[in-house]
């Protein structure tokens, strides 16, 4: 009986299918359909979600010590905050206005999407949004420029997945950094600073609800742009944040009535920090590898060594034309100054008007001319331990191998000068003699020591007369050594480099070496100090103790011109490079001066920083080091006489007397004229302004007369005149 019962009902439904045979099908083809796309939906959003994309470019910063931003590189203006650094209340302004329903929705609200999905119909176009943050986020980092009408299906896709692999607090804090507000800012991090000057912990409730205000119409509701329609916005979201019951309705009407307050917008960087950001993105990408388009996206901080008041006090002076005499306005320089105790540049002025794209000098290869005379010559000469500070060595008119021969810049010879000398006169002839005997590839390894690496083979090594020059930067690396102990050190701009989650990344210790021993390196600096008192570098005032060398090159196509000035200067605090000349050496650009216009600039840039910070009045011998006398300098005596006096031993005494130099370490040689033949030497005093014959003969003259002596250079000076010591009857 049950057998039957079921074989009619099986009958009877087979005759139900073949009577609704393609109602059947149909139906069941649409609940197919519906699970899949149920399925292509729910987990086809990997398809559509991009992985990078998530990964939000963020702005890194160059900032000084004291908080002072030299730049920002970014593809999109965004300082990345976490959700811990974001206030309740800012997030709670943006729920309000935008989701209240953000924590309890899978990511979808369906009201709103069937009635986004209705309105395009109605509309034939794509007008309506996804209201749910999660969609808003789907949108913008998947879709921002799909236009194809699978796109809304394409948002709900990654909303799913969104919401399956990210948890809620990661979605807003995704969100709240990838929004944009207006003025090329990106999200609420970035817009604290641009709008209140402020870090996003710091905002305030209406603050946060300004911002929030925005998300709809940036431009619109911009305060910048229209302050009345964003106060109106802003109050709209205050009033949704008290429905929300994130704030009470008095907080709500209190904070409602509040201006709305935000900071001037500045949108040029000061000029005088161009400089020094373009060396330090220099610095970063040849020395560390981090490149621009990494900084673009990374969200780095970099912090420098720039001293920002000396960076501008440098600046400042660089505009003074008075210390670029040229033949015409287009004249250029550079500014280094660097702390002697570490290597960390503090100040870097790459051109007196310098922008990004402009020829930066700091950079620059340029013939250093008699700069390179203490790095290549003396210094390495000294090393040897065969040259001493007070040799004499020639200063002469000499031919070398291919007919190579030097005048001096005055065009004269003396023969033969002291070391000390050539360095404070800058004597040509001097140097090149001395590179001839130490040798260019003994001159050449030492300079390599200080990363000066020059393919240059002839003796103009040691007037600065190179190929390709060598860099500002490169020459106070050089001059460092000399107040260091001989040791140099790869100069710094950047102290540190932090990446987005504040680990420190950068940069290893520089690079150092040893290239002069202690003494040698004192020697050196004492005569560079004898450069500043006495010699080539006396033009300008700067009253605390300074040494440094001048330089400077002749240009090519104007007779008597020059094209490079130099001046190297190290102080007890800094050491410092100032180069002026023009970006072409053409016929109607040139330096109408020599290296005078570089020390002056120099030393009015001191001058100025001593006035801030007290720079230092001495230098400070180091321990283990013998100081180098200072140099004696021989007086012309003309006017020694004679007188005899009653006395002694001998009844009658011969006195001669002259007038001393201050300098009490000058020996007096004392002779006596000798007819037909040589003068007889009969004694020296040192120090002495008279001397005692004892001996007169009463029947003959004498004549007598001074030469004064240098002990340190074993040198002569002028005879006096002649005196004659005779007996009046």
């Amino acid at each position: 009986m049950k057998k039957e019962k079921i074989q009619q009902m099986l009958s009877s439904i087979w005759r139900w299918i073949k009577r609704y045979k393609w109602l059947s099908i149909i139906t069941s083809s649409m609940f197919l359909i519906a699970i899949i796309g149920y399925l292509f939906i729910m987990f086809g959003g990997r398809f559509v979600f991009d992985e990078r994309a998530v990964i939000l470019p963020t702005s890194s910063k160059v900032v000084a010590d004291d908080g002072t931003v030299l730049g920002k590189l970014y593809t999109e203006n965004r300082d990345y905050v976490t959700f811990d650094q974001i206030p309740d209340h800012v997030a709670d302004a943006f729920l309000a206005i935008e989701d209240q329903r953000f924590y309890d929705h899978a990511g979808i609200s369906f009201v709103s999407v069937a009635r986004a999905v209705y309105r395009d119909i109605i509309e034939m176009s794509k007008v309506e949004g996804g209201s749910t943050i999660t969609q808003q986020l789907a949108k913008n980092l998947f879709l921002v420029n799909d236009k194809t009408w699978m796109r809304k299906t394409k948002e709900i896709m990654a909303s799913f997945y969104l919401e399956r692999n990210f948890t809620k607090t990661e979605i807003l804090e995704l969100y709240l950094n990838q929004i944009y507000l207006a003025h090329g800012v990106h999200g609420v991090g970035t817009a604290a600073e641009y709008y209140f000057g402020k870090n996003i912990e710091d905002l305030s409730i209406e603050e946060g609800a300004l911002l929030a205000a925005m998300v709809k119409a940036p431009n619109t509701y911009s305060p910048i742009n229209d302050i009345e329609k964003a106060k109106q916005r802003r109050n709209l979201v205050l009033q949704q944040m008290s429905n929300f019951g994130t704030i009470s309705t008095e907080e709500m009407l209190d904070l409602q009535a509040k201006k709305v307050k935000t900071i001037t917008q500045h949108e040029e960087r000061d000029p005088w920090l161009a400089d020094y950001f373009a060396y330090v993105l220099e610095e970063l990408d040849t020395t560390y590898g981090l490149s621009r388009d990494a900084l673009k996206r990374g969200g780095y901080t970099v912090k420098v060594n720039m001293d920002p008041v000396i960076q501008k006090i440098a600046y400042d002076q660089m505009q003074d034309d008075t210390f670029f005499p040229g033949s015409n306005d287009e004249i250029e320089g550079s500014f280094v100054l660097m702390d002697q105790k570490t290597g960390e540049l503090k100040a870097l002025l790459a051109g007196r008007h310098f922008q990004l794209n402009d020829p930066n000098h700091l950079l620059l290869k340029k013939q250093p001319g008699s700069v390179m005379k203490p790095l290549a010559v003396y210094a390495p000469a000294m090393q040897l331990g065969n040259y001493q500070p007070y040799d004499m060595i020639p200063d002469q008119d000499i031919e070398y191998d291919n007919d190579y021969r030097v005048e001096n810049a005055d065009g004269k010879f003396e023969g033969e000068v002291s070391m000390y000398q050539a360095v404070a006169h800058s004597k040509n002839t001097s140097a090149v003699w001395l590179l001839d005997q130490i040798g260019i590839d003994y001159s050449k390894s030492m300079l390599e020591k200080m990363d000066i690496h020059l393919e240059d083979k002839g003796l103009a090594i040691a007037l600065g007369g190179l190929e390709t020059g060598i860099t500002p930067i490169q020459v106070a690396e050089g001059y460092r050594t000399f107040i260091s102990d001989g040791n140099w050190v790869e100069s710094r701009s950047v102290q540190a480099v932090y990446n987005k989650d504040g680990e420190r990344v950068l940069p290893d210790p520089p690079k150092t070496a040893n290239v002069f021993e202690p003494q040698t390196a004192w020697n050196m600096l004492r005569m560079l100090q004898g450069v500043t008192e006495e010699g080539t570098a006396t033009a300008g005032e700067y009253n605390k103790a300074l040494a440094g060398k001048t330089g400077s090159t002749q240009h090519p196509l104007q007779t008597g011109a020059v094209k490079d000035a130099w001046f190297a200067g190290i102080t007890p605090d800094y050491v410092t490079t100032a180069w002026i000349g023009y970006d072409n050496a053409t016929e109607d650009n040139y330096v109408t001066t020599s290296s005078e216009a570089a020390t002056r600039l120099t030393k009015s840039i001191l001058t100025e920083v001593d006035k801030r910070e007290d720079l230092t009045e001495e230098f400070e011998q180091p321990e283990g080091v013998e100081d180098l006398p200072d140099p004696i300098h021989l007086p012309k005596i003309d006017d020694l006489t004679s007188t005899i006096k009653f006395g002694g031993m001998t009844l009658l005494r011969g006195t001669l007397t002259w007038s001393p130099a201050d300098d009490s370490r000058v020996v007096y040689r004392i002779y006596e004229r000798v007819q037909d033949g040589e003068d007889e030497l009969i004694d020296e005093v040192e120090g002495e302004d008279h001397y005692t014959i004892s001996r007169i003969n009463l029947f003959r003259s004498g004549e007598y007369y001074v030469v004064p002596h240098n002990p340190l250079t074993n040198q002569d000076g002028e005879p006096s005149n002649v005196t004659v010591l005779e007996f009046d009857f």
